[in-house]
């Protein structure tokens, strides 16, 4: 079964949009900030045409896979954890042979605003790996300046040990923590280590009233990868590491009490695994 087949077609093809949902007394908002286009085979180099062809519900008019860019808002007790920070204020045409299309940025802080916060009222970034579309809005991106002023940037040791100098240079000059796997980094919030698509990559467990949901970063970058575990992504710094990552991740979504988030997840970015004959199929969670 493919995902339009849950009613979700359009939205595979558009970007993100704001949606909240709560875990008990913790609020969980994607807070948009852009899109990435891919080009789907250069995206995931071991499809194939007969399945993009056989699947036209994933790609937008032009042929592309469209990538939302953005971040997580955790929200508990008054307090206020961001998750990733958008590529910040950018627009980059597409360019012939290179795995993206065009990429848009710069609409994160107005959907901070929108959801009643201010940069200033964020505690600490927490980030999934130090790609740019990632952690953009946190060194200023743009020419503006960093703009969580107050905020503690939180990084995986592993990923701040391995990152090149220019990205430790981008973020100096800002509280940088390194956090340890199975560390709690805010209430209800533990890290996890997974590496794969970059040597210290991590995901985010946020748990509260009985459920739990994975912020998984770019583990995952198309819902398709629900019923293929085996395509890794270009950008996968270790191909077979992120693909052994990948099928446990699928089986803890495949539980009832577990919620995925998948910032890149064009307008379907909260779901749950499910199994029908198939296979498995990525089913937002408001489907």
């Amino acid at each position: 079964m493919a995902i339009g087949a849950v009613g979700s077609g359009e939205r595979l093809r558009r970007p993100g949009e704001a949606r909240s949902l709560w875990l008990g007394e913790t609020r969980v908002s994607f807070v948009p900030d852009g899109v990435i286009q891919g080009v789907p085979r250069a995206w995931l180099p071991d499809s194939t045409e007969e399945f993009w062809a056989a699947h036209p519900e994933y790609v937008d008019g032009s042929g592309y896979l469209v990538a939302s860019i953005g971040g997580l808002l955790v929200e508990s007790g008054g307090r206020a954890l961001l998750i990733d920070a958008g590529w910040g204020p950018v627009s980059l045409p597409a360019v012939p042979g290179r795995p993206n299309g065009a990429v848009r940025g710069g609409a994160l802080l107005d959907g901070l605003r929108a959801l009643g916060r201010g940069p200033e009222e964020i505690e600490a970034v927490a980030f999934t790996h130090l790609h740019v579309d990632h952690f953009g809005w946190a060194w200023g991106q743009g020419g503006v300046g960093p703009v969580f002023a107050r905020a503690e940037y939180l990084v995986a040791e592993p990923e701040w040990a391995g990152s090149d100098l220019s990205a430790q240079g981008v973020l100096e000059g800002v509280r940088v923590r390194t956090v340890a796997d199975g560390e709690e980094v805010f209430p209800g919030v533990r890290v996890r280590v997974t590496g794969g698509h970059t040597a210290g990559h991590a995901e985010y467990v946020i748990s509260g009233g009985g459920r739990r949901l994975i912020a998984f970063g770019d583990a995952m970058h198309s819902p398709v990868q629900a019923d293929h575990p085996e395509w890794s992504c270009v950008y996968d710094h270790d191909r077979v590491r992120s693909a052994e990552h990948r099928r446990r991740l699928i089986a803890e979504l495949e539980r009832p009490d577990t919620i995925g988030f998948g910032v890149h997840f064009a307008d379907v970015v909260f779901g749950r695994v499910v199994r029908d004959g198939a296979g498995s199929v990525w089913r937002p969670l408001d489907a």
